[in-house]
């Protein structure tokens, strides 16, 4: 069975089903096929925070209304510099939204909820369409559209077809776009706690060694006040922790957090993630485009991947929209592979900013202080840090 469409979005992640709503919200014809069922995601305890310009991608979308109740504001940004050679704050900047005239930077919202709110939005959509438990077997590319096999036996034929199929992409092997990849020998620990303090709205990332320590506000829970944690360390260090019985881990855990929101306790399981970093020598080739974590990958510092992905999302609609009736036009591809300079410089910027908070080396943690206090105390450079994470061109 052949069935056409103008879009096939390879991958049912955030960023897969978001580009689906997205372009069938605009009036286009989208497919989306995943490997996993629809519910994959469901049990993710982990939050992303969505900035301003992400999210008015999802309000787009007609996804952001669907979410009411699951959001946290960001407020401010607090950076904490504890660094020396006590485990103590030696500088604290707060980066204000109202300090560029946008508050709040954005909001935090449950992975599982947005997931949930997606479904939903590609559920209403008629002209959107999700295939799960799908993958793609062989993709051949036309002059005037691509012809994608499927493992369900049918064959979709599409003007564009873009990958959202995540670091090990398909898409991007069959592009035959290749893509350089490093590691840092760290990982991600994700969990929530319950708190004795109100967050009032302020994200806090600590920098000592091993990696950043960010604690990011949540809907206050039957406990009380919530945040999401994102704690980075070596690899061994952080399947040290991961395996500790609760109490001990909580000692650590307080230990670490410096005594931010009072007493911390863990609301949920623990998720230990691998951390690197991904750039594709390319972001299209004829009749492809390549968005999200198929393109690059950061560390999770300064709520920049997702970020990065919807905005994959809003240049690519843009630039298809530009190119008139046909999608995956050459003309569209190549205002889309624009985008590619601004991501590398991205991945580079993170990649740095996660080398110095990964060093164990003194000076070098005595320089990343005298960093941070030579920024808070230029205003016109604060304000300028603060648009480009927000993502301003």
């Amino acid at each position: 069975m052949r069935v056409e469409t103008d879009i096939l979005i390879i991958g049912g992640g955030v960023a897969g089903l978001a580009a689906t709503a997205a372009f069938a919200a605009s009036g286009r014809r989208a497919i989306c096929v995943d490997r996993a069922p629809v519910a994959a995601g469901m049990n993710d305890t982990r939050t992303t925070a969505f900035l301003k310009p992400a999210v008015a991608v999802l309000e787009d979308a007609g996804v952001w209304p669907l979410l009411s109740g699951e959001t946290a504001a960001l407020d401010v940004m607090r950076l904490i510099d504890a660094g020396g050679r006590e485990n103590a704050a030696r500088e604290i900047a707060d980066f204000a939204a109202d300090e560029i005239g946008e508050p709040p930077f954005g909001w935090n919202v449950p992975n599982a909820a947005m997931r949930q709110a997606l479904n939903k939005r590609i559920e209403q959509l008629e002209t959107a369409e999700q295939r799960a438990e799908t993958a793609i077997e062989d993709l051949i590319v036309r002059r005037d559209h691509a012809l994608a096999r499927l493992s369900d036996g049918s064959t979709i034929k599409a003007q564009l077809v873009v990958g959202a199929d995540g670091r090990n992409s398909t898409i991007r092997d069959m592009a035959g776009i290749s893509a350089r990849r490093w590691d840092y020998g760290q990982k991600a620990l994700v969990f929530t706690v319950a708190m004795e303090e109100p967050h009032f709205g302020v994200s806090t990332e600590i920098h000592r060694t091993g990696g950043p320590f960010t604690l990011v506000p949540m809907p206050d829970g039957e406990d009380g006040p919530r945040c999401s944690v994102v704690w980075m360390e070596r690899a061994g260090e952080a399947e040290r922790l991961a395996a500790l019985p609760v109490p001990e881990f909580e000692e650590a855990l307080n230990e670490r957090a410096l005594g931010v929101h009072g007493r911390l306790k863990l609301a949920s399981g623990r998720a230990a993630w691998p951390i690197i970093s991904l750039i594709a020598e390319r972001l299209t080739a004829p009749r492809i485009a390549l968005i999200a974590e198929s393109a690059h990958v950061v560390p999770p510092i300064g709520a920049q991947g997702l970020n990065m992905s919807l905005g994959d999302i809003e240049t690519l609609m843009k630039a298809v929209a530009a190119g008139g009736g046909d999608p995956g036009a050459a003309t569209a591809l190549s205002a889309y592979q624009r985008r590619w300079p601004e991501l590398a410089a991205r991945v580079s910027g993170v990649d740095a900013l996660n080398r110095a908070a990964l060093t164990k080396a003194q000076p070098l943690r005595d320089l990343r202080r005298v960093g941070l206090t030579a920024l808070t105390q230029m205003r016109p450079a604060k304000a300028l840090a603060m648009r480009l994470g927000m993502g301003a061109r």
